[in-house]
Parts: structure tokens; C-alpha cells; sequence
């Protein structure tokens, strides 16, 4: 028996040509319902005639398609995928081939070409989860999500750096883009302030709830109590001066657009840093501004809004953005921040500042400002140019050395007085039944280790002035 292969769409062919070869359908009645034209119908009538129900089948069953990939450039793609592109995802390289070598292959073809070699996919697919989204902010600068990603970025060429960036939630464009060593308040001012010159001052931040960002200790001074509320951090402190609200996070997927945006540059900026053989820190920050507006154009989308919330920045930004510090000047006319120390210049008509509060700012690229009531007193320039804003001091190290302090003191003031009890507590007595030193016996001698004595040191007093008042009454 002769078996062969048949669609679906194909299969009902058979009985209609049966029946209107016996003359119970006719060939309009047979054409409408396998939705054929008449001409069709009779073609399929006269092939089964001659071939029998092999012939209903399609023509070009079994031949290659004609819209096939051609050899030529099949090879050219696999070259490209093994070797200059390897490690890219499936629609990266299909837009790199269209764009650098003008390939006209489709992600689906590169994914046929991909399966075919055996190679695994760059990034799995997963199935999708059901889930509430949050709607986007309605407008561009409304709010921004603010995160770091330690990760390879460099591969084995460089070391693990942490990449500072925030996103906009309205249109999903980075704002700004920055590596760093490390997550620190350094890669996230900067990454604040190229987004303040650049865009403008957004409304609202929303960000994790790291000890950089807001407090997390539940110490309360009497000043914070008195006022109601917590001293900020240093970060906080830049937030509250430019007018910017800060939502913590309660999960990561609550600022799931940022973590996203880490995924998707995890993907394709490797790729490209390792196209350009990127090997130092400071080498992938120069191509941060060059692979910027090529990711927005193909990830961005349009605000809910036309109108973008943000707001223009202020003047003093680079006092803003920095570390804050009160001090009272010297009787030198200085003021110090661990090992630097800055003159303040006589005031007018030859005016001296010591004993004044002042405040001493360290401010991102390293100078030293100090400011008496929003006024500049003095300035320093950066120590070296590698400088890096780390903050010297928070509450919570404040509140650990106070604590280690008061500990280190009590350890000292019981120290102090068990010397003290030592030093005062009177000779023994000889006990009774010893002999005294002149060889005679102790008449009415008492045991000093009895609590009862007189002379024990339960029974000793402290006070000089009592043991003055003891002494003469016993003389």
C-alpha cells in the first residue's frame, strides 16, 4: 500500500473530487467549499484522473524553496556569527549585519542558522508570568529609576566594574550612564549631575533603600526628635536641595525598567565594548556618549505627555553635589577635613573668622568650598585628579564611634576607681593567734576578713574628709 504525505488544507480534497466525478455535487458546489475558483477545481478533478488522490497534493512538495538563503551568503553569515560576532544575540546580529554589512537576513533566518550549528542561545527564553505592572509616569522627567549593576562588563580584558545609570520611566531612556570600580555615592552624584546639565532636575528618584540613599538606623538624636525628623545622608542632603522626592524600593522588581535596561546592556553593550577590544574603565566611559543615542533610537518609546516635567538646574549645582561638613574655624583662621586643611582669607576691614560655624563642603570633582551663610569664604583645588567623593562621615559611624567612645570611658572610670579602692584601703591588723612583729601576741586582735570589723573595707569610707574625721577620733 502506498503511503504519501497530505496537509491538512488537502485532506477533504479527495472526497469532493470523488463525489463530483459520480455527479452528486457539482464542480461550483465542490470549488466553494474547498475555496477554489471553478478553473482550480477542475484541474484537481482532471490530476486525480490521471494520478489518483497523489495528485491533490502540492506541486512543489519535496523541491527547494525558491526564497531560500543563498549558499554565498549562508556562509558569510555563519563567518560572522563565529567569529566577529560571536556571543550576540539573535536580533543584535541580525541588526549589525544589516547595518555595518548591509546583509539582508532576518532575525528568523539567523535563528534557523543559529539551531542549525548547534549553538545555544544567547539569552533563553522564558515563558511569560502573569503579573500586575505598575503604568508608567505620564511624562518624560516625572521619575527616574536610579540603580547600579556590578557585573563583567569588561570580560576577562578588565576588571568588575559597577555601572551607575539611571532611566527614565516615562520613555525608558538612559539618562546617564557610568562605570565605576565600585556601587559608591561617587558613580551615583555623577550619574545625577550629567542628568541635571544634560535633561534637567526630575521630580521624583526611585531607587533601593541602600544606607547611601536614606537611613536606615532607628538612632535618634534630641535635635531629630525635637524636629520631628531624621538628619539625611550626603546623598539626601543634594536630594532635599534640589527639590527631588526619593521612593524606596521594597523589592527589585518594584523598579523593574532599570533592572531590565541592566539586562538588555548586559547583552549588547558587552558585546560592543568587546567589538572595540575595551580593556580599561576609563576606555568604556569615553564610549558611553558613542553607543548612547544608537540604544535610544532603537529602545525608546514616546511619553503618555509631550510636555517633559523637568526642571532647569540650578547654578550652584556643583555645590549641590557634594559632601557637607560643620566646622568651627580656628584660631588660625582654618578649617579641617582629615588630612587637608584650608585658610580662610581675612574678612572685610581685616575681619577674623575664628570660633565661627562655618560649613565645609567637598564637592565631586575634589575642591574644598567654605561657606559662612550661602557665602564663599575660601576654595582649594582638587589634590590629584583621581580624586574620588567618599563620605567621611554619617550617623550611623557617628553613632558606633560615640558608643565605642562612652564604652572606652566607662572601661576607664572603672579602671580609675578599683586603683583608687586599692590605694586607700588601710593595713591589715594582725589576726588572732599570729604573732606581732615584736615576737609579742596581739592583744584583742580582730580577723579583718570578718564583714563586721571596723577596719574591713565594706566598713572603709571614700570620702578624705571622713577618714580625717576617723582618724582623730581613734587618736
Amino acid at each position: 500500500m502506498e503511503t504519501f504525505t497530505m496537509s491538512r488544507k488537502e485532506v477533504p480534497r479527495a472526497g469532493l473530487v470523488k463525489a463530483a466525478l459520480a455527479g452528486k455535487i457539482t464542480n461550483r458546489e465542490g470549488a466553494r467549499a474547498l475555496r477554489l475558483s471553478v478553473r482550480q477545481f477542475k484541474r484537481l478533478k482532471a490530476r486525480f484522473r490521471r494520478e489518483g488522490a497523489r495528485g491533490l497534493g502540492h506541486r512543489r512538495r519535496g523541491q527547494p524553496s525558491p526564497r531560500r538563503v543563498p549558499v554565498a551568503l549562508r556562509a558569510q553569515v555563519v563567518t560572522l556569527m563565529t567569529t566577529t560576532y560571536a556571543g550576540f544575540n539573535d536580533v543584535h546580529l541580525t541588526e549589525k549585519r544589516q547595518q555595518v554589512h548591509a546583509l539582508p537576513v532576518s532575525r528568523a533566518t539567523v535563528r534557523r542558522i543559529r539551531r542549525a550549528l548547534g549553538r545555544p542561545p544567547q539569552r533563553p527564553r522564558r515563558a511569560p508570568q502573569h503579573r500586575s505592572r505598575r503604568p508608567r509616569a505620564p511624562a518624560m522627567g516625572q521619575l527616574a529609576q536610579l540603580d547600579a549593576s556590578p557585573f563583567a562588563w569588561l570580560e576577562d580584558r578588565g576588571p568588575t566594574a559597577a555601572l551607575h545609570g539611571l532611566i527614565d520611566d516615562a520613555t525608558s531612556i538612559p539618562l546617564a550612564l557610568w562605570f565605576r570600580p565600585t556601587e559608591d555615592l561617587h558613580g551615583y552624584t555623577t550619574v545625577l549631575g550629567q542628568t541635571c546639565r544634560q535633561y534637567g532636575v526630575p521630580v521624583t528618584l526611585y531607587g533601593d533603600r541602600l544606607r547611601l540613599f536614606r537611613r536606615n538606623d532607628q538612632y535618634w538624636t534630641l535635635a531629630e526628635e525635637l524636629r520631628g525628623q531624621q538628619d539625611p545622608t550626603h546623598f539626601g542632603r543634594m536630594l532635599r536641595d534640589l527639590g527631588i522626592g526619593f521612593i524606596a524600593a521594597q523589592s527589585p522588581q518594584a523598579k523593574g525598567r532599570i533592572e531590565r535596561l541592566w539586562g538588555t546592556l548586559q547583552d549588547r553593550l558587552v558585546s560592543e565594548l568587546r567589538l572595540r577590544a575595551l580593556q580599561t574603565l576609563e576606555q568604556a566611559n569615553a564610549f558611553l556618549p558613542q553607543f548612547l543615542p544608537a540604544f535610544i533610537q532603537r529602545f525608546a518609546r514616546a511619553a503618555a505627555e509631550p510636555t517633559p516635567a523637568w526642571r532647569p538646574a540650578p547654578r550652584d549645582l556643583d555645590r549641590i553635589l557634594s559632601c557637607r561638613y560643620p566646622r568651627v574655624v580656628a584660631r588660625d583662621n582654618t578649617v579641617r577635613l582629615a588630612a587637608r586643611w584650608l585658610q580662610i582669607p581675612p574678612g572685610p576691614h581685616g575681619h577674623s573668622y575664628a570660633g565661627c560655624r562655618v560649613e565645609l563642603r567637598e564637592l565631586l570633582d575634589g575642591r574644598l568650598v567654605v561657606l559662612s551663610q550661602d557665602t564663599l569664604l575660601a576654595a582649594q583645588p582638587a589634590p590629584a585628579p583621581t580624586f574620588v567623593l567618599t563620605p567621611r562621615s554619617d550617623p550611623g559611624r557617628d553613632r558606633q564611634r560615640a558608643q565605642q567612645h562612652q564604652r572606652g570611658q566607662a572601661r576607664q572610670l572603672q579602671a580609675a576607681v578599683g586603683a583608687l579602692a586599692r590605694t586607700l584601703r588601710p593595713t591589715p591588723a594582725p589576726a588572732v593567734g599570729t604573732a606581732a612583729p615584736n615576737g609579742e601576741r596581739a592583744e584583742g586582735a580582730q580577723r579583718r576578713d570578718r564583714p563586721g570589723s571596723g577596719s574591713h573595707p565594706w566598713r572603709t569610707t571614700f570620702s578624705p574628709r571622713q577618714r580625717r574625721l576617723n582618724a582623730a577620733k581613734q587618736g
